[in-house]
């Protein structure tokens, strides 16, 4: 269950450069043992700003907003923004697969060879799964990793 191959929440595309709006598309690839996923909530760190999440038929969303730990300029000064988005009332079947989207501005907080950790966690009938865990110097990938997003070279860009 550790290796990436089987990791159950990932982005689909894990690589923007700085300085960029990017499409995050998260993967859910089943629900809880068995059970149907009914609620999935991205948590959003800090230096990803005006963060939107895509409307999904069939779920409620909401977003928790707060204040950022220094301001961002994008279209203006940011001080305040997303810091979670929770899709609820919906229904993954554990043997369905389904993709929660949202887009957000990767600030310059971010260098080329950062990664950034997205914790997804998922919540069914009697149980969850959180891909909240991040990786430790000189210990083994963690079993239920957060999925993450490289910080690569390129030409940085406001849409």
């Amino acid at each position: 269950m550790a290796g990436s191959a089987s990791a159950h929440a990932s982005l689909d595309v894990s690589e923007t450069a700085p300085e960029t709006t990017f499409k995050f598309v998260m993967r859910i690839s089943h629900g809880c043992d068995g059970q149907a996923t009914h609620t999935v909530k991205i948590d959003i760190p800090e230096g990803l700003v005006s963060v939107k999440p895509m409307p999904k038929a069939g779920w409620d969303v909401s977003v928790e907003t707060g204040p950022y730990a220094r301001s961002y300029d994008y279209h203006g000064p940011k001080s305040e923004g997303a810091q979670s988005i929770t899709w609820t009332n919906g229904a993954l079947e554990d043997w369905q697969y389904d993709e929660f989207v949202f887009r957000g501005y990767v600030s310059d907080a971010f260098a080329p060879g950062d990664t950034v950790y997205i914790p997804v966690v998922q919540t069914c009938e009697s149980g969850e799964n959180a891909w909240v865990e991040l990786p430790q110097e000189g210990q083994a990938r963690p079993a239920h990793p957060a999925p993450t997003l490289s910080i690569i070279e390129g030409a940085g860009h406001s849409h």
